[in-house]
């Protein structure tokens, strides 16, 4: 390597080092104005670089929907698939991607393709139980209308468990069930036993001793079911108005404050609250239709009820 070489190498390494360290005329901070593509003098507003690389994409988006179009990456992984997303889908139809007929050839190669796709996908034991449990969760959290968030989380706890060997002695679905239940309650969006066990393949009993088990060997931190929670998704089943709703809260927050609600199932005190309080603000509705809806007896309902009143010290118009 030639003496000028060397020194023009040099020349650039200081070059670059400069821009680096900070402003070559009053050593202030540079920084970057990625609108102008500049590095520019926080202090004395030199101009240090221009032309700057732009490592965005070429498109532009003004909403998330037309984002999600253009982009040309593909899904984030996700807990809620055994193996994170990560794998290789072989579409089941034996079409090219211009839609046309694959010929026999090429069909029987395809087959044989997804054969041992599948195999690679489910190599042990291990693999094909945490697959079958995640589509349980999946099933079961899109039955109960929970949100994405919720099969997440449900799905890292079965995670936790299966590593932590909890699943010999009990069955696939019934921890898959006391996760997605666990999920919910920590998530603020419960769902009582009853409604768990409607969507199940087991049964209530067992669900309640798999998630006593699940919680303490876990060291889950899951706070009791707070009545209010139910009240939302109670009010808007039975389209009662907003005010219904906020009468409804009103009323367990002065049950909570009497301690009324010690001991008593949150499920029926926000079913008997929202009776309570459509009847308060006229709102035609009958202990059945509450009943139906919260999956609850009408003598929980008529119980509750009148310790709710009797607490507030009202009575209903």
């Amino acid at each position: 390597m030639t003496d000028a070489r060397m020194r023009s190498r040099e020349q650039e390494r200081t070059d670059e080092e400069e821009t680096t360290d900070g402003c070559p005329e009053c050593g202030g901070l540079v920084v970057q104005d990625e609108e102008h593509g500049e590095s520019v003098c926080a202090d004395c507003g030199l101009v240090v670089e221009e032309d700057g690389i732009d490592r965005g994409p070429e498109w532009r988006a003004f909403d998330s929907k037309e984002k999600d179009e253009k982009s040309r990456v593909g899904a984030p992984t996700t807990n809620t698939m055994h193996d994170k997303g990560l794998s290789t889908n072989i579409d089941w139809r034996d079409k090219d991607a211009y839609g046309n007929s694959l010929s026999s050839n090429q069909r029987q190669k395809m087959q044989r393709l997804r054969k041992w796709n599948e195999r690679f996908r489910t190599r042990d034991a291990k693999e094909r139980n945490l697959k079958q449990a995640l589509g349980e969760i999946d099933r079961m959290a899109s039955a109960l209308g929970l949100p994405d968030n919720v099969r997440e989380t449900a799905s890292v706890i079965y995670r936790r468990a299966l590593e932590d060997d909890l699943l010999p002695g009990r069955s696939i679905e019934g921890v898959a069930t006391s996760c997605v239940y666990a999920a919910a309650r920590q998530a603020g969006v419960p769902r009582s036993l009853d409604e768990i066990a409607d969507v199940s393949r087991v049964e209530k009993s067992e669900i309640a001793r798999t998630y006593r088990y699940v919680v303490r060997e876990l060291g889950l931190e899951v706070a009791p079911a707070d009545p209010e929670s139910y009240v939302p998704r109670f009010a808007s089943s039975l389209e009662l108005s907003d005010e219904s709703a906020h009468r409804a809260r009103e009323l367990l927050k002065t049950a909570k404050d009497k301690g009324v609600h010690s001991g008593k199932s949150p499920v029926g005190l926000a079913a008997a609250a929202v009776y309570a309080a459509a009847l308060l603000t006229n709102e035609k509705t009958t202990q059945a239709k509450v009943s139906e809806v919260a999956d609850i007896s009408e003598v929980t309902i008529r119980n509750r009820y009148h310790e709710l009143l009797e607490a507030e010290d009202t009575i209903p118009v």
